[in-house]
């Protein structure tokens, strides 16, 4: 029993090896994502402490209630702060989705639309030269054949 030879062609199934620079630019955005996660847990806990703080000396007997309305007034302002970060956020994303259809759907679809005009152009073609011309041949050699048949030449 032979072995079969092994290809020198890389199996098209298996997806392809990443270069080094590849896998270096990947560690480095995981780097940074796990960077962005752990200062928004920082941050998130700080408020989080901010607040209890907050609450606990509201709680202090001789508390008026100008100073309740005063630190809800600043909660609603720094409130209202995160809402525009995170609009101005949400903005830098929408530009960047504009940015990438502009930039990248777009030609996809303009050389996929030309594509398929190559290919009608194609069909057509063929449709002239092969198609039409073979179903005439196969035609006249059906008339052909039941010539020969209603003269007895040929049997069915």
């Amino acid at each position: 029993m032979t072995m079969p030879a092994r290809s020198s062609q890389p199996d098209p199934s298996l997806p392809p090896t990443p270069t080094p620079e590849e896998m270096a630019r990947k560690q480095a955005q995981e780097r940074q994502t796990r960077l962005i996660v752990a200062v928004a847990i920082v941050v998130a806990v700080v408020l989080v402490a901010a607040v209890i703080v907050a609450v606990w000396a509201l709680l202090q007997p001789g508390v008026q209630t100008d100073r309740i309305r005063d630190v809800f007034i600043i909660v609603v302002a720094f409130e209202t702060l995160v809402v525009g970060v995170a609009l101005i956020v949400l903005l830098v994303q929408l530009a960047s989705l504009i940015n990438l259809l502009q930039n990248e759907v777009r030609p996809i679809l303009e050389d996929t639309s030309e594509t398929v005009k190559t290919l009608r152009g194609t069909t057509a073609f063929l449709s002239e030269s092969v198609v039409d011309p073979v179903i005439k041949l196969n035609g006249y050699l059906a008339s052909l054949q039941r010539v020969l048949e209603l003269m007895g030449i040929k049997r069915k």
